[in-house]
């Protein structure tokens, strides 16, 4: 596919993926005029450019006239300019991913703060409880105080007959929760990112059932059965699932012949060219296959499973830390894992389809299992003590012969499967 549809000379190659293996992308033969500057390497420039904000913002060539006294500030402003100059680092030398749109240099600078997030969780990791709750103050003046959990299970009428104003209060708060917006557009965010329908529905029903097994640690997780079932289910998620579907088709059945800005014939058309920079360069075809074999399944499970700890992690990492639900750093996290997800399904589809003998995952994957990882560590380390009350028998008991059926059924379809390459062979 061309990126802006016009050809020049040959210098560097970034790896994409097409009809479901890797390709290698000249993006230097299909520049276009208005757009080739952004693709011409100018690390020495930007290196000295970047020196001299950072001769600027530290005060380096007159030290008296740098404000002192304030070691907090001083030491904020050493820390945001130690992560801007790796993200700069980031932007100019860190490795392509197979996304190429709107610029490589994007997720490049992703993949930065992709190292920083699993940096800061490390040294997270490493404090006391009370310590880390403290240490959240200074990336939001809020945070650092006790907030009480909110529960959306404590009254499951749908009628309240003793309400004079509003009779149908529980479901109408339930409805018009500004949280229900946020649970379609979040389907309809892996609906993108995953492009399988019955694997979105998996996952579904599959959190649904993680918030009935934990619910007798967060109160956040009781919630009524037609607010579970109903509200979750059969409408949030199906809305988004449905809609993040419709987009993915849209673009499947769209014909990418993509026409530099240049080239275009009036003004209409190179803004809509320019609009189209930040939409995929082509659409790659997800095919998962579970049911290919035992190991494809485990393979496709495991994703399912790293998937719902990461949603997990966002309600037990807010209890833990004392993060209110409405504070502008979960949606932060939330987008940022968005931003990581991308590369990394298509890394990882990527990883299903290739053939070869000897093969790793690519650096997104790689980043993102270490980052879900860290983020499960610090919930257990600093949930020790928090949830007294003990995993209700009847959870033990149900997930205790899922796993027996499981381990069985997995065994059976090995062995079916050896038995018929043996009758093959023979």
């Amino acid at each position: 596919m061309e990126p802006n549809g016009h050809r020049k000379g040959n210098k560097k190659n970034y790896v994409t993926l097409q009809n479901g293996g890797l390709s290698t992308l000249n993006i230097d033969d299909e520049l276009d005029p208005w757009t080739a500057w952004a693709y011409k390497p100018r690390t020495i420039t930007l290196l000295l450019i970047g020196a001299c904000l950072l001769i600027w913002a530290s005060g380096a060539l007159n030290p008296q006239s740098t404000p002192s006294g304030d070691l907090v500030a001083s030491v904020k402003r050493g820390v945001w300019a130690m992560i801007a100059v790796y993200l700069a680092y980031s932007l100019l030398q860190a490795p392509s991913t197979v996304l190429i749109r709107p610029h490589p240099a994007i997720w490049r600078l992703v993949h930065g703060m992709a190292v920083i997030y699993l940096v800061a969780l490390t040294f997270l990791l490493f404090q006391k409880r009370d310590d880390a709750r403290q240490f959240m103050r200074y990336l939001h003046p809020d945070l650092g105080i006790e907030l009480p959990e909110r529960s959306y299970g404590a009254d499951c009428r749908i009628y309240v007959p003793e309400n004079p104003t509003n009779r149908f209060k529980n479901l109408y708060d339930t409805l018009f929760d500004e949280f229900v917006l946020a649970h379609i557009i979040g389907w309809w965010g892996k609906a993108i990112m995953i492009r399988n329908q019955p694997l979105l529905w998996v996952l579904s029903i599959g959190f649904e059932l993680m918030e009935l097994t934990f619910r007798h640690m967060l109160p956040n997780f009781n919630e009524c059965w037609w607010d579970s079932i109903i509200l979750d289910i059969l409408i949030c998620n199906w809305f988004g699932i449905s809609a993040g579907m419709r987009t993915v088709r849209y673009f499947d059945g769209r014909t990418y012949e993509w026409v530099g800005i240049s080239r275009q014939p009036n003004i209409m058309g190179k803004v809509k060219r320019t609009l189209g920079q930040f939409t995929p360069a082509h659409w790659d075809k997800d095919e998962w296959h579970p049911l290919l074999g035992p190991w494809r399944f485990i393979q496709v499970l495991t994703l399912c499973v790293i998937f719902l700890t990461v949603e997990l992690n966002t309600f037990f990492l807010k209890f833990c830390l004392w993060i209110p639900p409405r504070n502008p750093l979960i949606v932060y996290r939330l987008v940022f894992w968005w931003l990581i997800a991308l590369p990394t399904i298509r890394e990882y589809n990527s990883y299903l389809q290739d053939r070869k003998p000897v093969k790793k995952v690519g650096a997104f994957c790689w980043l993102s299992l270490a980052i879900c990882i860290v983020e499960l560590l610090i919930c257990i380390k600093f949930g020790h003590g928090l949830f007294p009350n003990p995993m209700p028998k009847w959870v033990v008991i149900c997930w205790s012969c899922i796993g027996t059926v499981f381990v069985i059924s997995l065994a059976a379809w090995s062995c079916h499967l050896h038995r018929t390459m043996r009758r093959k062979r023979d």
